[in-house]
């Protein structure tokens, strides 16, 4: 092969990676943009906080659900055809977002935008792995993925903002709509369709079952805090849904061609690269929807404000996968997984002690600790779990990985929400008892919300006065205590990570069964 046809590939295989990566960065962009716009969205529909959840939980709750089978269907179908559906179906569903006039409408169309994101996200990750076929060349371009999305999670905050205080929260999502045809533009001159040639039937009953099972964990979860956890509704489902998912386990190992290769979970350090990139997803990335809401809630800003406010978490998670990249020729995987989150679970604790003693400069330090590990782990996390499988199982191996980094999130925002609502609670009722004022009925709704002021204008003004510092810091103790939880999950983690890299039996692939 000649110079220049080595430097035109070259060339072309940048151009592969810029376009699916921006795809990839195009689903984040969403998330860390609405994760701003919360408590705005909130205070525009009248919505409670269980339903600002399913903003966000039906969007994941879809994505997470989908992965599998969207890798499963780009290989079968074709990756290009797959990544241009998808880019059309969440622009579409962008505009009923920002159409939306109720939360269920909001709802419903976060949910179909989820689906999208499930199309686009995995048939761009297999179109990286597929593309990049040499060890070094995949490594390098795992790499510039990480620094992709890190350059995405530092604007997405700041966009954010400058659209709520410019435009409002509507056009957080009809901004979506001329990115997503430019995306079509260059998907359609620059990739090129690809697919397994022996991908199996889709798998249906799967698909189904593994939906039931994380829609009713779900469910579960955001409803804990409203009915209690040992409450009949809370139980029923959580049962339900460890049913639906022993069932798609008993589904998936019966098959010869399953949407899920059960026989990669018999190798520990695969197990430990999941469990990292969940463990990430739930206790890191989650915060870029969940921090938001502390800048405005307890510290008064402005949507505006917390975007900037953002910066130390969002700048470090930008800066780290580089230092990821000169760590990893230095250790082993393993260590580096464990050293990344037991950073998030430093950074966790120390946004809890600021919280806790009110100290801004020293949570803001805290973001930048947690955005650091969150950049160790980013890369890396993703590296570890595609470097298991062989390049035709690429949509197999971005389905899991993007399933575990997804349902982190899911489950993570779904369980630290019920954390934080139970425990405001709990600090609420304890400190309108010592101040001995009565509870008004949807009281600790709204201060769980974060509407303080429809909160306070259950009770006259006197006692407004009075009661304005007893709200600000319940919250502000209760988000501590989701910290704190958040901080032992990420530390348990790396121990287990670090457990699973004594033990090297290699899983059978589906290509040795």
């Amino acid at each position: 092969m000649s110079t220049a046809t080595i430097a035109l590939d070259h060339r072309h295989l940048n151009r592969v990676l810029l376009v699916a990566s921006t795809g990839c960065a195009l689903t984040v962009i969403d998330t860390n943009i609405v994760g701003v716009m919360l408590p705005t969205i909130a205070k525009g529909l009248h919505a409670s906080f269980a339903d600002m959840e399913w903003v966000i939980g039906a969007y994941v709750l879809s994505f997470s659900s989908l992965l599998l089978p969207a890798g499963s269907l780009a290989d079968k179908f074709g990756r290009r055809r797959l990544f241009l559906g998808g880019i059309l179906l969440f622009a579409l569903a962008s505009l009923a977002c920002g159409m939306a006039t109720s939360v269920l409408a909001l709802n419903i169309a976060r949910a179909v935008q989820g689906i999208g994101s499930a199309f686009l996200l995995a048939p761009a990750l297999a179109i990286i792995a597929h593309s990049f076929r040499d060890t070094q060349a995949r490594n390098r371009a795992w790499a510039i993925w990480g620094g992709v999305m890190g350059l995405t999670m530092v604007l997405a905050p700041l966009a954010g903002g400058m659209i709520s205080t410019l435009l409002g929260w509507r056009w957080t999502f009809f901004v979506n709509i001329p990115i997503c045809a430019l995306l079509m533009l260059a998907v359609t001159r620059h990739i090129e369709e690809s697919r397994h040639e022996h991908a199996g039937k889709l798998d249906l009953p799967g698909i189904a079952l593994f939906i039931a099972g994380m829609f009713c964990l779900t469910w579960a979860l955001i409803l804990a805090p409203q009915h209690g956890w040992l409450s009949r509704e809370v139980v029923g489902r959580l049962c339900l849904g460890a049913l639906w998912f022993g069932l798609f386990i008993r589904v998936e190992s019966g098959k010869s061609r399953p949407m899920l290769n059960l026989q990669l979970f018999r190798s520990f350090p695969f197990i430990g690269a999941v469990l990292a990139m969940f463990a990430y997803a739930a206790t890191a990335q989650v915060m870029t929807s969940l921090l938001p809401l502390l800048l405005q809630n307890v510290e008064g800003m402005t949507p505006l404000m917390a975007g900037a406010g953002m910066l130390p978490f969002a700048l470090a998670m930008l800066l780290f996968p580089v230092v990821a990249r000169w760590l990893g020729k230095r250790l082993h995987a393993a260590t580096l997984l464990a050293l990344g989150l037991v950073t998030v679970s430093f950074g966790n604790m120390v946004i809890a002690t600021a919280v806790f003693h009110h100290h801004l400069l020293l949570s803001l330090a805290g973001m930048s600790i947690l955005g650091s590990g969150g950049g160790l782990l980013n890369g890396e996390t993703q590296k570890a779990i595609m470097a298991t499988v062989p390049p035709q199982q690429a949509g197999m191996a971005s389905g899991i990985s993007t399933t575990a980094r997804f349902s982190g999130i899911l489950l993570g925002f779904a369980t630290l929400g019920a954390i934080l609502a139970a425990s405001t609670q709990w600090h609420l009722q304890s400190a309108m008892l010592n101040a001995q004022l009565p509870l008004q009925p949807g009281f600790s709704a709204q201060v769980i919300a974060g509407d303080f002021s429809h909160a306070l204008a259950m009770y006259d003004a006197a006692n407004q006065v009075s009661l304005q510092p007893l709200v600000i810091t319940s919250y502000a103790d209760g988000f501590a205590s989701m910290l704190l939880c958040a901080a032992a999950f990420a530390l348990f983690s790396a121990i287990v990570v670090l457990y699973s890299a004594r033990h090297t039996r290699q899983p059978t692939t589906l290509s040795q069964r």
